[in-house]
């Protein structure tokens, strides 16, 4: 027999539970914004131009399984992730790599500290800036110190409000320096952009006659009119228990979009601006991700803080022993088949394959 399955949040985690079910099920997908995707929905702009509206989302994977699963619903356009940060007037590549040693030293020194970098560390090797602070040798421990100031230290202070001490390590892991002259942001096996953008990938994953789509619906307000088998939640963990032990902190996002009359903005998608000089961390250009053609171009500069909307989780000490209190709270609906599924509801930072592969595998845990 057919279960009622009631997914919460049609972000890319409830999407893909959503899709899963509806093979076998009957599955009522609810959602308080008015549309699907959560942070990774784009739109096409007045100038028509399409954008994120949240921010840059570039997919990567190397899950083969993944690739495979979201190709059912998009073709690609291949794209390579590329950024520049923006240091004293010029341009050098993000992460630190061998060609930003090039552009931002002499060449006699910037030649000298690529010998010793690809001799302690092998070449096409990441390491976190905070190991290499640590280094033995002083020309190493001089360019981590000048790497950690101009890359590293004030663009956390503007992106997350805290120091960097302060900054549980897997997020300052995040932030290597990459001892190689590939310039690509990511090594992940499969790249690209959704041909027609992602919400239309979106559209396609919930294109089924099992699934019930609740768009501008706060599922707190109906949840005692609906009586599903199965509940998947992938909305804001503290929300759920009705902020019991406190609110989980989130940094948020502010993004200010312009469109501009000119074909190109900047030399590259993404640009950070590192220094506290610039209120803003990032000016991403949209057609350089979904290589658009169009005779205007539209950038948005991202402001982080405590106003916009929610992005990432702030994984510090206070938030871990928060987040032990409500997993105990978790542990004791297990009964009632409720799943808290995805960024929000597990207070994690997933990518978006990330994100889609939890969901596959949540979805045939539940189903064996």
């Amino acid at each position: 027999m057919a279960s009622k399955i009631l997914v919460i949040g049609a972000g890319i985690s409830g999407l893909t539970l959503a899709e899963q079910f509806a093979k076998n099920n009957k599955v009522t997908l609810v959602e308080q914004r008015n549309h699907l995707g959560g942070n990774c929905y784009d739109f096409t702009n007045q100038a028509g131009i399409l954008i994120h509206k949240y921010g840059p989302h570039i997919f990567h994977t190397d899950f083969p399984d993944v690739w495979q699963y979201l190709s059912r619903f998009t073709k690609w356009t291949n794209y390579q992730h590329k950024v520049l940060g923006y240091f004293d007037g010029q341009f050098a590549p993000i992460p630190f790599n061998l060609n930003s040693l090039k552009i931002l030293y002499p060449q006699s020194q910037a030649d000298l500290l690529a010998e010793k970098l690809i001799k302690k560390v092998g070449l096409n090797q990441k390491v976190p800036i905070l190991d290499f602070l640590k280094a033995k040798d002083q020309d190493l421990k001089n360019l981590a110190q000048f790497v950690y100031d101009k890359v590293f230290l004030e663009y956390t202070q503007k992106q997350w409000g805290l120091k960097p001490s302060q900054i549980d390590p897997s997020v300052t892991a995040r932030v290597p320096i990459y001892v190689s002259r590939d310039n690509s942001w990511f090594q992940d096996k499969y790249q690209g952009m959704p041909k027609e953008g992602f919400a239309r990938l979106f559209e396609k994953m919930v294109d089924n006659k099992n699934i019930e789509v609740k768009l501008n619906t706060n599922y707190h307000k109906i949840k005692n009119k609906i009586k599903p088998d199965l509940v998947f939640y992938t909305g804001a963990l503290d929300r759920f228990f009705n902020f019991k032990y406190g609110k989980l902190d989130y940094r948020f996002l502010r993004i200010l979009f312009r469109t501009y009359p000119k074909k190109v903005f900047q030399p590259a998608a993404v640009v950070n601006y590192p220094s506290l000089k610039f209120p803003f961390t990032r000016i991403t250009e949209y057609k350089k991700l979904t290589r658009q053609i169009h005779k205007k171009t539209t950038v948005g500069r991202e402001y982080p803080g405590q106003t916009g909307f929610m992005a990432y989780p702030v994984n510090n000490l206070k938030n871990q022993k928060k987040l032990k209190k409500y997993q105990k709270e978790i542990n004791k609906l297990k009964k009632q088949k409720i799943y808290f599924v995805g960024r929000l509801a597990q207070f994690k930072y997933f990518n978006m394959d990330q994100a889609v592969k939890n969901s596959l595998d949540i979805y045939k845990q539940t189903t064996k």
